[in-house]
């Protein structure tokens, strides 16, 4: 991230300018995505001023905070600045398990049932994840059933992770 102070009516000094960056060190903990973080520091009448601008993909994010004491208004500002930075990275949370839903794929299975020698084909649409295998495994350990079908990430295929015995598996990939 790269960081712009500006200082408006006064000089700026060492300490406020390491104040400025232990705070972003800060705001990079919740979202580490972001450009470019524009702080603009100036001496008005009735106090110390901060605009904090943050520039991160597709999003232009700005606050202002207004105290008596520079520190105080430093951390203001990047306190009203995580709280929309968390608000936006909900956003993507959201935005993203949205998008996974479309990237889940559905596998038919095909169950054929025999009625008075007439061939029935039942259609089972399943639900496959996208994992890896060593995710699936452990997924497997955790749900009570026989076999498991996911998307494996690696190959990009439809796997089917079948249960011999207790400590014994076999992997089935589709071509």
């Amino acid at each position: 991230m790269q960081i712009t102070i500006t200082a408006r009516h006064f000089d700026l000094t060492n300490a406020i300018r390491d104040h400025v960056n232990g705070s972003c060190s800060k705001l990079e903990r919740y979202f580490d995505h972001i450009i470019t973080a524009n702080f603009i520091l100036s001496l008005e009448k009735n106090g110390n001023k901060v605009e904090l601008i943050v520039h991160a993909p597709k999003h232009n994010l700005k606050c202002e905070a207004v105290e008596k004491n520079m520190y105080l208004a430093i951390d203001n500002a990047v306190d009203k600045m995580e709280q929309q930075i968390k608000k936006m990275k909900d956003k993507w949370a959201d935005h993203n398990k949205k998008s996974l839903k479309k990237n889940l794929h559905f596998v038919y299975a095909d169950l054929i049932e025999r009625n008075e020698g007439k061939k029935r084909v039942k259609i089972k649409r399943i639900l496959a994840e996208e994992l890896t295998v060593e995710d699936a495994l452990e997924k497997f350990d955790n749900i009570d059933a026989m076999y498991l079908v996911f998307k494996n990430i690696e190959t990009d295929r439809v796997n089917v992770l079948v249960k011999k015995d207790e400590q014994h598996y076999k992997l089935i990939e589709a071509q």
